[in-house]
């Protein structure tokens, strides 16, 4: 081990199981870069020189040992047909689904010189001139599953029951769409290629092996061909499929707060597989204190046996996020002895809840809450909030809606008032239906049938 490593080579000394001068701190920066620099989300997703800047404020600010050069789990669908919503503080969010109608299966592969993917390459090229020797850079793109969702939207759900065929057919071709993507990302020059698949966690175990494993291995196989390290990201409660994940043979996983970090490292590290994670993204970093920010890093990294870790955000950080919380929590990953000190006796904010509960013993007509992370930034919660909408819409009788984003102290509060842990969820008539698994709309309509007869 060499004293003061640069970041890059903590990430690889970690990555190949080997000790390294200080654990490994990688910012989840996406659209919050361009907060630093003055720019707006769809600024910094659209236009390639002020992303650069935007990407230098991070490396400058947040002394990262690697990051990402963009955040996007869009830029693929937007290439296959999908239409996008845009936000001025958050990453674009896909609103159509080419495929909702036919279950066709395209053929057609983008090209590296088409639509925002063309400008991704141009700003990785361009700081890999700048600070690639220094820091490691992570090239992100959207997972098989995710990417079949966006072209398919909520209905591949009911084909992987009615039509699971058809399924793996979808993803034999998204398949070919990321192996793609991996290729431009390795040619640009990434030394960490970041497979981001949020939904994931929404499917089960059985699930996960029948539809998931061969194409992952495959994509991760390929990755390492490619001579570059891979890394398996996902959101939401992913806890049930850490092992099939390790199985399907990635260097690294990222997880969110859904998981417990601790156990799942005692399943990565017995495959030697890096783990990620998971800083608190809303009760921590946007609307936590400096000192809460360090208390989270010290206690992640106080909860597990060393070695094969990774500090970052549970996913891709708030736009808003202040600036010192990032800072603090730096400070905790690379002088962890001297901040624990300073955070030993700090006792955590806490979010008083105002409002009132639904009286659901009295409810009018079915109440369907739905309680998401943020349904604009994260695609679980997205599609959660989807068929939530669809089974609203095919339902013979009236039927109340409603999503709570836990991207206010409010919501934040009304999660812990009715104890609520795992994002995204949806309760009927204030009963837990569905945690961390997205149901078929023709499943969730049954489910609330059953709750409107039964009241």
């Amino acid at each position: 081990m060499r004293e003061h490593m640069t970041g890059k080579e903590r990430i690889e000394a970690v990555f190949r199981g080997r000790n390294a001068d200080s654990i490994p701190w990688v910012p989840f920066a996406g659209v919050h870069a361009g907060k630093l620099a003055g720019y707006s989300a769809r600024e910094v997703s659209t236009d390639a020189d002020k992303l650069v800047e935007s990407l230098r404020k991070v490396h400058s600010l947040y002394r990262p040992d690697g990051m990402p050069v963009m955040f996007d789990l869009q830029i693929e669908a937007e290439l296959l047909g999908c239409d996008l919503v845009w936000s001025e503080d958050a990453p674009p969010t896909v609103s159509s689904h080419p495929l909702a109608q036919t279950q066709t299966i395209p053929s057609r592969l983008p090209g590296p010189d088409e639509g925002r993917l063309a400008l991704e390459l141009e700003v990785m090229a361009r700081v890999k001139r700048e600070f690639g020797e220094q820091t490691a850079l992570y090239g992100l793109f959207c997972g098989p599953f995710t990417l079949a969702s966006h072209l398919r939207g909520t209905n591949i759900f009911m084909d992987m029951v009615l039509d699971p065929d058809y399924v793996h057919s979808l993803l034999d071709y998204t398949l070919q769409v990321s192996q793609f993507m991996a290729r431009c990302f390795s040619e640009a020059g990434m030394d960490v290629l970041a497979v981001v698949d949020p939904l994931i966690s929404q499917i089960s175990p059985e699930h996960f092996r029948e539809f998931m494993h061969t194409p992952f291995s495959e994509l991760f196989g390929y990755i390492k061909e490619l001579g570059a390290f891979s890394s398996f990201f996902v959101c939401g409660n992913a806890t049930m499929n850490i092992e099939p994940m390790c199985q399907t043979g990635p260097d690294s996983i990222s997880v969110d707060e859904n998981v417990d970090l601790a156990q799942a490292k005692r399943i990565t590290d017995s495959y030697g597989v890096v783990i990620g994670g998971n800083i608190p993204l809303t009760t921590v970093m946007l609307f936590g204190s400096q000192q809460d920010n360090m208390k989270a890093a010290v206690q992640i990294i106080d909860s597990v046996p060393p070695g094969r870790l990774v500090i970052s955000p549970g996913c891709d950080m708030p736009y808003d996020t202040p600036v010192e919380h990032v800072l603090a929590i730096e400070q905790a990953v690379h002088q962890t002895h001297s901040v624990r000190e300073m955070v030993n006796t700090y006792e955590g904010s806490t979010f008083a809840f105002t409002g009132t509960l639904p009286d659901y013993e009295h409810l009018q007509r079915p109440l369907v809450e739905v309680f998401t992370l943020d349904s604009a930034t994260c695609a679980a919660c997205a599609y959660m909030v989807e068929v939530a909408k669809e089974a609203q819409h095919h339902m013979d009788i009236d039927v109340d809606v409603v999503e709570y984003k836990y991207t206010s102290t409010e919501n934040i509060a009304r999660c812990r008032e009715m104890g609520i842990t795992k994002l995204p969820s949806i309760y009927i008539n204030g009963e837990l239906a569905y945690s961390s698994i997205i149901p078929s709309r023709d499943k969730l309509i049954e489910e609330i049938t059953e709750k409107a007869a039964a009241t």
